[in-house]
């Protein structure tokens, strides 16, 4: 095996947890399997090709409703299994600037 490179405990699944792919915009789609999952991120098997989508950053949704889901960025491919980590909230993307030098309402 590898080097353990993931912090915080792991949960194995032994036949994985069905779970989907989907693009921040939208715009694509992917059933996966989920092999493990830890506080800080996953291993999914992505059934289909994973080349040509947008995977710098990503939705995993954990439930057919969407209601659960994690906002994710790729840390690793190997054949049809990735590696990812998940981004907590205030990661990667701008705050709302609600603390302005500038008035906002007139």
């Amino acid at each position: 095996m590898g080097t353990e490179r993931r912090r915080g405990d792991r949960v194995t699944f032994e036949r994985g947890i069905p779970a989907h792919m989907m693009g921040i915009d939208g715009t694509w789609r992917r059933d996966c399997m989920m092999a493990d999952v830890s506080e800080t991120g996953a291993k999914l098997t992505v059934e289909g090709s994973v080349e040509g989508l947008a995977l710098k950053e990503f939705f995993l949704l954990l439930s057919s409703t969407g209601l659960a889901y994690r906002r994710c960025e790729l840390a690793w491919v190997n054949g049809d299994q990735i590696g990812v980590n998940f981004l907590k909230q205030g990661d990667k993307k701008k705050k709302p600037a609600r603390r302005s030098s500038q008035a906002v309402d007139v």
